[in-house]
């Protein structure tokens, strides 16, 4: 482990760590994500290249987990952060304030999943229209059609 995870290590002692497939990644709790990640960045993280999260549904019992990596180009080593958030209330910190470059991939986290950000400057949908009911990556999303006319094509009725 590099010596600077070992310090982040050493500050959290909450924060489980694991290696998958050679990128070290650090399973975070909900109420220490902000400060492990300001942390993160105090160390030379200076980068949050994604911030996307999984739906678990009934595989778990906290049903969503967000992850946020972030890439330290001095230290050239990657971290992956992981916290699982509630079925109830998926809220978690916003890391806008800290990489301004999360701001869109939150937002889309929060349009597909309903996953809200707190402290996130303009939480608002990104991909689907402002009056679409529900969150389209959520595994009970129901799944529907919408009948589609082509042109040239038999009447759908």
């Amino acid at each position: 482990m590099s010596p600077v995870l070992e310090d982040l290590k050493e500050q959290f002692e909450a924060v489980v760590w694991e290696d998958s497939h050679g990128q070290d990644v650090a399973r975070v709790p909900a109420d220490a994500w902000f400060s492990f990640a300001g942390a993160a960045k105090e160390a030379g993280f200076e980068i949050c290249g994604d911030v996307t999260a999984v739906d678990w549904m009934r595989l778990r019992p906290e049903r969503f987990e967000v992850v946020a990596n972030l890439v330290s180009m001095q230290h050239r080593i990657r971290l992956r952060m992981i916290t699982s958030v509630g079925r109830e209330d998926p809220t978690i910190a916003s890391l806008t304030p800290l990489w301004p470059g999360a701001n869109f991939a939150e937002r889309e986290v929060y349009d597909m999943f309903g996953i809200e950000f707190e402290g996130h400057p303009d939480l608002t949908r990104i991909l689907m229209p402002d009056d679409w009911e529900g969150h389209p990556l959520r595994k009970d999303f129901g799944v529907g059609s919408v009948p589609v006319q082509f042109k040239q094509a038999h009447q759908v009725s």
